[in-house]
């Protein structure tokens, strides 16, 4: 039981951390900075804990499906609106907060743009300070504005690094005439991994298609070990 709760090893190098950390920090930094220039330090600094969040996602799991541009500007979007009609009506108190970040997950999940970052953008716009509470209906803007000019960093450093970014959208899964059956009718695809991943009915920052990569490259170290293993066996 004790070993579950140590964390398993992480499958990329030191200078891969390096990277992601110079992205993060000037990533933040350039959005709070353009959102103080626009709506004061006050509001920008209020913001600094969600960005700091999602920055993480964007430069160091870029390829997640949280971390796409969709959910962060949705999320934003999402957290932002929810928390603003919560605080009108019910008032700005710790329960309210906590049923902005409820009621702004539920919002994330129908329109498919779940950003965990977002639920603490909710519970910060409830529980604002009042250079935020002044803004009224124009924190959504300036929330937005925070959110997009990390989404713009994200694209341009992650891409200027040579990581790909955002992720390349699914391309549609050919369809193999009947007359012409697969190679291998029990090779596993990315619609058996897709409805696999519907069936379970649970949240997984992945896609199909990393899965297929994944399983693929499996297989091909799998192949490898195994031809090694006849040569030794005929020495």
């Amino acid at each position: 039981m004790l070993a579950r709760w140590i964390p398993a090893a992480i499958n990329t190098r030191p200078t891969e951390w390096s990277r992601a950390a110079i992205g993060m920090a000037l990533g933040t930094m350039f959005s709070v900075w353009l959102c103080s220039q626009v709506y004061g330090l006050e509001v920008a600094q209020h913001l600094i804990g969600p960005l700091g969040a999602s920055a993480v996602l964007l430069f160091a799991v870029s390829s997640g499906a949280l971390a796409q541009p969709w959910s962060i500007f949705g999320g934003y979007l999402c957290a932002s609106v929810v928390a603003l009609l919560v605080a009108h009506v019910l008032g700005r108190t710790l329960g309210s907060a906590c049923l902005a970040a409820g009621m702004a997950l539920v919002l994330m999940c129908w329109l498919r743009c779940v950003h965990p970052p977002a639920g603490a953008l909710a519970a910060t716009m409830v529980l604002a300070d009042p250079s935020i509470i002044a803004l009224d209906w124009q924190g959504v803007a300036a929330a937005m504005l925070a959110g997009s000019a990390l989404l713009a960093s994200a694209l341009a450093y992650n891409n200027l690094t040579r990581v790909r970014y955002p992720k390349r959208a699914a391309e549609p899964v050919a369809v193999i005439p009947a007359d012409h059956p697969p190679v291998d009718s029990q090779a596993i695809t990315a619609e058996d991994l897709k409805r696999a991943l519907e069936e379970m009915e649970a949240f997984f920052d992945v896609t199909p298609e990393d899965l297929e990569q994944l399983i693929h490259a499996s297989e091909r170290h799998a192949k490898r070990r195994s031809i090694a293993e006849v040569l030794s066996g005929r020495r």
